[in-house]
């Protein structure tokens, strides 16, 4: 079993930046795929970003490419999402996502999610 747990959310004008962190419980985090989704209010879960375990491989929405960057800390268990040139459309509630084997961008292919923090650009 792996637990998620998201922080760094919070409010901030257009044009600005946060990072987001989700740390991890379990011993193999580092051989999990980690990914990132986010939810607006009366839309679906959509994909940001995923990261293999090694680094290697990374996938970005077209959205976000160029304006967000995913990383990860296996020495930390931690994931981060660095997020700049933020819009008001980034606006939504971020999750965390693991999975212990597969690679895709589908929310179906993650089997942990964290709880969720609330990112909210202002224009």
């Amino acid at each position: 079993q792996v637990q998620l747990v998201e922080s760094g959310g919070g409010s901030v004008q257009a044009g600005g930046s946060l990072r987001l962190s989700c740390v991890a419980s379990g011993r193999t985090f580092s051989t999990y795929t980690m990914g990132w989704f986010r939810q607006a209010p009366g839309k679906e879960r959509e994909f940001v970003a995923a990261i293999r375990w090694s680094s290697s491989y990374t996938n970005y929405a077209d959205s976000v490419k160029g304006r967000f960057t995913i990383s990860r800390d296996n020495a930390k268990n931690t994931v981060y999402l660095q997020m700049n040139s933020l819009k008001p459309e980034d606006t939504a509630v971020y999750y965390c996502a693991a999975d212990p084997s597969r690679w895709g961008s589908a929310p179906s292919f993650f089997a942990y999610w964290g709880q969720g923090t609330q990112v909210t650009v202002s224009s």
